[in-house]
């Protein structure tokens, strides 16, 4: 979890953006929280919603294994 970005690295949130998205998915395939993640809500908003569709599309799995 050292490598997680902090709010000011995180300019745009894309859905292809796999390597981006994973820093913000924990070992069990569940987001992490807001304040983990040391996001704002605005941008802890936009991760929710690009996780979701990356999962949707096949990028992200559910669930880990």
């Amino acid at each position: 979890m050292n490598n997680i970005l902090t709010q000011n690295d995180i300019r745009h949130v894309d859905y292809k953006d796999v390597d981006l998205l994973k820093q913000f998915v924990n070992a069990h395939g569940r987001m992490v929280s807001r304040r983990r993640a040391s996001l704002t809500s605005k941008q802890q908003r936009a991760v929710e919603a690009a996780v979701k569709r990356a999962r949707f599309m096949a990028l992200l799995p559910y669930i880990a294994k």
